[in-house]
């Protein structure tokens, strides 16, 4: 179970950053104006492979934690079956929330945001149980 949860973990992020483009017009986000950068909307938002020394210390714990998952959430979404494609990205996907919610917990101050991701903790944890055991029923 942790090799699956592992392999599926890795491939979690290149596929929320690198599949925009594939996704229906239907199912693309609209986010608040307060959640988009400078650099963002000036076209020049670039995934940090190389120097993330501008960033501050929670910008780059939240980067590490989504590039964590990328490798596990791109194998898992190649399963040839679509159902075990989807949950093993779903797995990835719900860790990389759990990474992003860590970083709030340990760099956050507002009591309110810190009850969220400890919500989404515990119910992202849940859930990533029981689409592993999915996983292991349905993958044979």
């Amino acid at each position: 179970m942790k090799t699956i949860l592992k392999f599926v973990v890795a491939a979690a992020a290149v596929s929320t950053f690198g599949l925009a483009a594939a996704t229906p017009a239907s199912a693309q986000m609209t986010m608040p104006e307060a959640c988009k950068s400078e650099m963002a909307a000036s076209g020049t938002m670039q995934m940090p492979g190389g120097d993330m020394g501008q960033m501050a210390e929670h910008q780059k714990a939240m980067m590490e934690g989504m590039r964590e998952t990328e490798p596990a959430m791109m194998q898992g979404m190649m399963a040839k079956d679509p159902d075990v494609a989807f949950v093993c990205g779903m797995i990835a996907h719900h860790t990389a929330a759990i990474n992003m919610s860590e970083v709030e917990l340990k760099y956050g101050d507002d009591q309110q945001a810190k009850s969220m991701a400890e919500k989404i903790i515990e119910a992202q944890k849940k859930e990533i149980e029981e689409m592993t055991n999915w996983v292991e029923e349905h993958s044979n």
